[in-house]
């Protein structure tokens, strides 16, 4: 994992498409903005385990058409 420090109104860049903003920061919290163009998907992390984990419960409960 690379770690950076930065400060408010400061960023950092993924590719050439991709700016993360740190735009405030009080006590515990950071508020960050994301500028990416409209086809990346962006999740909070907890909304995209509950994503991933309902797509898997779905594809785990196929009919293999046998019986046991």
């Amino acid at each position: 994992m690379l770690t950076l420090t930065r400060k408010v109104g400061e960023s950092i860049r993924i590719g050439d498409d991709i700016e993360i903003v740190v735009k405030e920061i009080r006590r515990n919290q950071v508020r960050i903005g994301i500028v990416a163009p409209r086809e990346v998907p962006i999740y909070r992390e907890e909304v995209y385990e509950s994503m991933k984990a309902e797509s898997d419960g779905a594809d785990g409960q196929e009919d293999t058409g046998t019986e046991g």
